[in-house]
Order: C-alpha cells, then structure tokens, then sequence
C-alpha cells in the first residue's frame, strides 16, 4: 500500500543553508506558472466570449462541488498582487497562457481589444519587474464556438489557432521572445474528447485521435505564423505532460500494457513533434477504432517544424498493470480503453492527489528524451508540482520536500540534455479543473472568498534559494 508523503521528515532534508540549491547551469531559468482559466475569473467582461470549460463546467457533476473559473483567484482585476508575487519570490520567468476567447471571442476574426490590452498590460508589469514572460497560446480554453463547429476534431480549428497565434505574437513580440503554442496536447484531446473527464466532455474513438492530431498539426502552422508575426528574437516551443511508464509487475502482459500507454501519453505526441513521424506500433493500437483519416501527406512536416525548445511537464511516474477493455467492441471504443489500469506502487509516498512521489521520474523523462531524440532542442520543465488537500497558508512541507527532490532528480539530468529552466506550478492556489478548488498546488494560498493571497513556507523556502543561487552565479 502506498504511504502518505511524509512531507515532516523528507523537509529536514531540504530545509538547510540557502546554499544547497542544486548545482544547475549558468543562465538557468526559475520560474512560476499558471494558467488563464484556473486564475483569471472575469469569464463575462469586456467582450471575452464563451470557452468550452465554460460551459463544460455547467455540466451537472462535471466538476467537483459544481465549481468554474468564473472568478478564480480574481487575477483579471489582482494581477498586479500575483507580479509583486513573483518579484518577491526573486524568480527570472513567469509562465501565463492567454485566453484565446477573451482575444478572439468567436475564435475566428474579430479581435476584442480590450481583452488583448489585459495581457499587453501584464507583460509590460513584468518586464518593468524584470520577469520575463513565457507566453502560452493554448491551455484548453478554447471558444466554444469553434466547439460547436466540431473542436479540435476540425482541421479548421488549426487554422484558426495559427490565426490566433500570429495576432498576439504580431501585439506582444516587441516585449516576449518566449513562445509555447500548446499545453499538454494529451490532456486537452485524450483526456477532454476519449475520456470525458475535461472539456468538452467527449468519450469518442476516431475523433478524439482526429483531435490530437490536429492539435499538433496546429501547433506546427502557430510555430511559423509566430516566427512571421514575430521576428528573429523569437523562441518558440511547445509544452507536453510527459511521463516514464513502467510496468506494474515483471509478467508480459503488463510489459506490453506499458508499451501501449507510453505509445497513447507520451510518443503519440514526441515522435510526431521531434522526429517528423508517428511510432511503430501505433496504428496497431487503434486498429479498428480508428482508420486515421484525418492524416494527409504533409502534416508530418509541418508538425515537425524546427523548435527553439521543449517544455517538459512532470508530475508523477506511472505504473501500469492490464485490464480488459470497457468496451470489447473496437468501432465502439473510446481512444482512451486501451486495454490498461495504473496502479500505486508499495511503499511509495503519494501527494495529496495520490499521486506518487517519484522524482527519479523526472530524471527518466529527461535523459529518455535526450536518448531518444538526438537532435532533441534546449528543455525547460515547464511544470512540476505538489498538491495538499488542506486550506490555510500553515507550514507545507511536503511542497518544500518535493521541489527539493526534483530540482535534485533535474540537476543530475543536466550534464544529458540541455536543461535551461524550471518553473513550479502554480504560483498560486487556483482551479483545478474537473477537481475543482480542492486540491492548492500554490506557493502562496489563495482564500477564495477574498481573494487574499499569503505566502506559504514554501515560498519563502525558494525564495532564499533562488536569492543563494543567483548569489553564487553572479
């Protein structure tokens, strides 16, 4: 049986001099994330249109205690609360997404200027504060309209991403030189149109793998409509939530299980992005679910576009062990019912989220890329993080134990790859989806009915090491 994470103990570990801050490379970057929807609320003013989260969180038992971003952490009106955040936290980079319907209401033509001025505002804050900005173009609130047209399943809806992509870069280049197109294309296709368990709420087969390819595929148009809106300056990446699969026994049977998950979270959208192809094996997966269609000679190459870099999103390692299918009928089957169920391993401390505590995880994920892609570009983890399921800003050890023990696990990686940053999600407590207000990754805690942001220990816990770190690389 897994144990709680014994965050007490493993913090006496971390909590020594500021001067035991990982030895990382010259020029590393320290940041902080979030995301529009978990932070902003104001889903109503100033012309912003309709997300499918939005409506997906209308859903009765969508989201847990029937909760939305409607208002969030109120970051649309206390932005200016979350820079003094970041600048008291001492960090380099903050990483925000831009809520494509507060830009494009309807998702195609027709800028809402106001909503385009919140973020231009934002960016000039941070750099008056010296924060660089890591600008994120998509973190699954996509207008509903476009939903309504057939989401993602739509190869249009590519095109109107790079639409979308070019314009923000074209108003925001002359201040953001870093670019991330998508977030965790995974989630927002397997999870949101196979699963159902995010928005739009889907439980398809072909369409959902139709989703992801064309989320992929409208990365790849956004990485050249951002280099053309934006100039030579511009670095521009994507962010993909990666982790090690690893069998739950030693029997063949969980083996193969292993194989096929690591092929649906992890290489359906590696190989594609950063070796032009789809892996083998792939299509034998689906057969029968799928005749993958929506593939046309081409994609391939725009998908694959050259990057500047890759941002890697960690939480945990899995461990997977066979199921029989839901549904034995392939034409019937959603892309997710693979054949696969995860497990906890014994004996392996687990967040708040039950989710195990592994950050040997993030060291396999790192070195595993650098392996397997030999022209793998720069790396950022773009997230990594730890949830409580408790309120109050008390004490957090297990927070300050976790990032201790993966900027540990990223340290170690460095000499593989070239490891250039790593931003903790979130800097704030927030929404966590279809999880609601329950589970607080944040640095600081957010009460909900106020607003009121307060620093927790693991905050300030970083902020001295990031102050020690600079210190030493001055």
């Amino acid at each position: 049986m897994s144990t709680t994470f014994d965050g007490a103990s493993a913090a006496r570990a971390a909590t020594g001099a500021p001067a035991d801050v990982p030895d990382l490379p010259a020029g590393f970057v320290w940041g902080a994330a979030t995301a529009a929807y978990q932070i902003e609320g104001a889903v109503d003013e100033d012309g912003r249109g309709e997300s499918i989260w939005d409506v997906f969180c209308r859903r009765p038992g969508a989201v847990a205690d029937a909760a939305s971003g409607a208002v969030a952490c109120d970051s649309y009106h206390r932005w200016r609360e979350d820079v003094d955040l970041l600048a008291g936290l001492g960090v380099d980079a903050y990483r925000f997404s831009v809520a494509w319907p507060r830009v494009i209401p309807t998702g195609r033509y027709g800028v809402n200027q106001a909503g385009l001025d919140y973020y231009d505002r934002l960016v000039d804050a941070l750099c008056e504060r010296g924060i660089r900005p890591f600008v994120t173009l998509y973190h699954w609130d996509l207008p509903q309209a476009l939903e309504d047209e057939g989401g993602w399943r739509a190869r249009d809806t590519a095109e109107r991403f790079a639409e979308y992509a070019g314009l923000v870069a074209g108003a925001l280049h002359d201040r953001v030189e870093d670019w991330i197109t998508l977030n965790e294309p995974y989630c927002s296709s397997i999870v949101g149109y196979a699963e159902g368990r995010h928005a739009p709420g889907a439980t398809e087969g072909h369409a959902a793998l139709a989703a992801a390819h064309h989320l992929l595929l409208g990365h790849g148009r956004a990485v050249d409509a951002i280099r053309a809106a934006a100039g030579p300056r511009t670095r521009v990446g994507i962010t993909l939530n990666l982790s090690p699969v690893v069998p739950a026994t030693g029997t063949d049977a969980d083996r193969a299980t292993a194989h096929r998950l690591d092929l649906m979270l992890n290489r359906q959208f590696t190989d594609p992005v950063l070796s032009g192809e789809y892996p083998t094996g792939f299509e034998r997966l689906y057969a029968g679910v799928s005749d993958l269609s929506f593939r046309r000679d081409g994609d391939l190459d725009v998908i694959s576009a050259p990057l500047d870099f890759l941002g890697v999103n960690y939480y945990y390692r899995l461990h997977a062990a066979a199921a029989p299918h839901a549904q034995p009928d392939p034409a019937l089957r959603s892309a997710a019912d693979i054949g696969v169920r995860q497990v906890r391993p014994e004996g392996v401390a687990t967040t708040g989220l039950g989710w195990p505590v592994e950050p040997e995880g993030l060291f396999d994920t790192l070195t595993g890329l650098a392996e397997r892609y030999p022209d793998l570009p720069a790396v950022y983890v773009t997230e990594n993080g730890c949830a409580e399921l408790r309120d109050g800003p008390e004490p957090d050890p297990e927070r300050i134990a976790f990032i201790a023990g993966h900027l540990a696990a990223a340290s170690r990686a460095a000499d593989r790859l070239e490891l250039r940053g790593y931003f903790y999600w979130s800097l704030i407590d927030n929404f966590e989806w279809a999880r609601g207000y329950g589970p607080r990754f944040g640095l600081a805690h957010v009460d909900y009915a106020t607003g009121i942001r307060t620093p927790k220990a693991s905050y300030h816990w970083l902020r001295d090491r990031l102050q020690a770190w600079h210190a030493r690389t001055a």
